[in-house]
């Protein structure tokens, strides 16, 4: 699949949110270092796994530099990156739209259960809404992660039918 945002779209858009001293933004080249260790502790946390640092910081680098990939937002409170979330796209032609899939959702310790996530989600949600040519909102999750799963529901997600399938044809890890 090939993705194309353009630029009027909601999944382009420079906008930022502000609420409370906490701002929402997307990921630029200087938070390169603080994804790649948000997601090495995902990584580890989740699924017990160590990923491959330079393959990482590769992949976290091509997604910021081209929003065709998909788009990375952060919050950040007062100056300093505390949650992350990315967005990729998926073709439906059943649907004739796109999803957008989250994927790596990483609040810091130091910083959960205070509402980062779900001003994400929010964000995110809004900015899907507004572009015409998305059709709904995906994520996977880990299995075991109950805590997340609830989450998700309590924002209004829900379990479908579908499992997910991989077969790898690299490593990453």
């Amino acid at each position: 699949m090939t993705a194309r945002v353009s630029s009027d779209s909601p999944l382009a858009a420079e906008a930022t949110g502000r609420e409370s001293g906490v701002l929402i933004r997307p990921a630029h080249p200087d938070d390169i270092e603080t994804l790649v260790s948000f997601e090495q502790a995902m990584a580890r946390e989740t699924e017990d796994l160590t990923l491959d640092p330079e393959t990482l910081r590769t992949g976290v680098s091509k997604l910021i530099a081209d929003p065709t990939r998909g788009r990375c937002f952060v919050v950040e409170v007062q100056g300093e990156a505390v949650a992350t979330l990315a967005v990729t796209l998926e073709w439906s032609d059943w649907r004739n739209g796109f999803f957008w899939w989250i994927q790596s959702v990483y609040v810091a310790p130091a910083h959960r259960r205070k509402g980062h996530y779900r001003r994400l989600h929010e964000y995110v949600r809004a900015r899907a809404a507004a572009d015409p040519e998305v059709c709904g909102l995906r994520l996977y999750v880990e299995q075991d992660n109950r805590a997340a799963q609830e989450t998700y529901r309590a924002l209004g997600m829900f379990e479908t039918a579908y499992r997910v399938f991989e077969q790898p044809l690299r490593s990453g890890r």
